[in-house]
Order: C-alpha cells, then structure tokens, then sequence
C-alpha cells in the first residue's frame, strides 16, 4: 500500500501543476502598433520568467485598443496617445474607469527614402507638406519631384499626435496615402524615392532615413528633455487599479529590468537609470 501510495503522489502533483496551469490568469493586451513591440519585448520576457502566464497581444491602433478596453474586451490597451474625453466618457457611462500608465517615450520621426538628399524639415514645411501646400522637394531644398505623402490612418494614436503636434488641427491632405502601422510606412518609404512618411523612433532602421525637425534630431535624449519638437509619452490603459497578473505584468514593464527592454526596442525608457 505504501508502495502505491508513493507512486500516486507524484502523479497526483503533476496533475495538481497542469490544473494550475490551465486555470492560470489569463491577460488580453490590444492596440497601438507603436507600443506593440515595448509589449512583445515584455510580455516574452515576463512569460519566460513566469511559464503558468497566459498573455495574447495584437495591435489595432490605439483607437480600437482604447474601445476594446471600453467594451471589456482586453485587459491591457496599448496607446501612442492620451485617451479623449469623449472615451473616457464612455468608458465611465459602461462603468469603467480608464487608468493611464505611462510605459515609455517617443519621438516621431519623420522619414524618407535613403537616395532622397532632404536632410531637415521645419515643423511649419511638415505641416505645409501634408495640407498639400509644399508639393515639391524643390520647394525644401530637394529634387524638382512631387512629395509622395505617406500617413497614418486616423484609428491611430501616431496620426493623433502628428495631427496636434505637426498639424495644429489642420487636415491631411486627401491626397496622403493612409497606413495601417509603423511597419507599412517604413515599407512604402523604403521603395519610393519621392516618399516623406513618420513613425515611432523604435522603427527606425537602415532601409529609411530619419530627418531632423527644427534642426534637432531625435533621440533619448532629445526625446526626454523636449528639445525634440515631437516627442510623446506612450501608455498602458487598464480599467482601474491593475490586479493579480495583468497587475504583475505592468510592474514588470515599469521596472528596471522592463525598462532596459524598452530602451532595446529602440524606445526611450522612462527614467535615465
């Protein structure tokens, strides 16, 4: 009997692990594609110190992040810009209660193809640019070639921060071809020579060019003192205090460790440490 006994424990506590495991807490992150890879970076991190976690992650952009946090379907939105009245109105009128946490900053850089020799753009030419008012690189000390204007699409929170910081509430000329993510517009910058697009300093690579706005590049730095014109805080929405693991998963992204992750995502962490 003793015998049997010491072979049933073991099974009894591996079948107590995997009923542990398949009841563990599960969290659901949505939204912006410029917080996604602060999220991916994180969440794998996390997962990996921490195997029983459960966490799905998907982008969207902000917008459907921030509805899909009104609507309770995910624990976590992901945001490149502060949630508006109007939603937070909403948000309440359902019963809930959006919390702003902030994760990391950015800067959004506006960019070009490497052939193009634009090096700077002052923020009135950006915002002359995509009314549609400058039309040519000529006009801006390039080639005699018609601006290809690439944007993002208005579920964004990149596009609601360019629109307040670049464009001052002015429109976006019709003629701008819309993108869906950060990604996409590094694409379409990469393969057209008459391009000007902007994203999230984190995308940056070697197959575009980042300019200097007002004569100022964009950096850790310059992000975090403000000397860059257009710099941003990004966030984290829960609905209400954080708890149990999606409470954990954030306290991780905030921490020293979570931090490091964000500066190696090509984003600017919150502190200098």
């Amino acid at each position: 009997m003793k015998q049997y006994l010491k072979q049933l424990v073991p099974v009894v506590l591996l079948l107590m692990v995997a009923a542990g495991e398949a009841f563990a807490e599960s969290i659901v992150i949505k939204g912006s594609t410029t917080v996604l890879p602060i999220a991916q970076v994180t969440l794998e991190a996390y997962m990996k110190a921490n195997p029983g976690a459960n966490i799905s992650l998907s982008g969207g952009g902000s917008g459907e992040g921030i509805k899909a946090l009104i609507d309770n379907s995910t624990d976590i939105a992901n945001s490149s810009r502060e949630i508006k009245p109007k939603e937070e109105d909403l948000a309440k009128s359902k019963g809930v209660n959006p919390l702003e946490i902030p994760v990391a900053i950015d800067a959004i850089v506006p960019i070009v193809n490497p052939k193009n020799p634009v090096k700077n753009l002052s923020i009135d030419q950006l915002n002359q640019i995509y009314q549609g008012k400058i039309a040519n690189w000529k006009e801006v000390g390039g080639e005699n070639l018609e601006i290809v204007i690439i944007s993002r699409d208005s579920s964004s929170g990149t596009f609601e921060a360019w629109g307040e910081m670049v464009m001052k509430g002015a429109k976006v000329s019709p003629r701008a071809q819309l993108q869906a993510s950060n990604g996409a517009i590094v694409q379409a910058v990469s393969k057209n020579k008459y391009a000007l697009g902007y994203i999230g300093l984190g995308y940056l690579d070697k197959t575009v060019r980042g300019l200097t706005v007002n004569g100022v590049e964009a950096s850790a730095k310059t992000a975090l003192s403000k000397e860059y014109p257009v710099s941003r805080f990004l966030y984290m929405y829960t609905n209400g205090e954080p708890k149990g693991e999606t409470a954990k998963f954030i306290k991780f992204v905030l921490s020293p460790e979570g931090q490091k992750l964000v500066a190696k995502e090509g984003f600017v962490p919150l502190s200098k440490k």
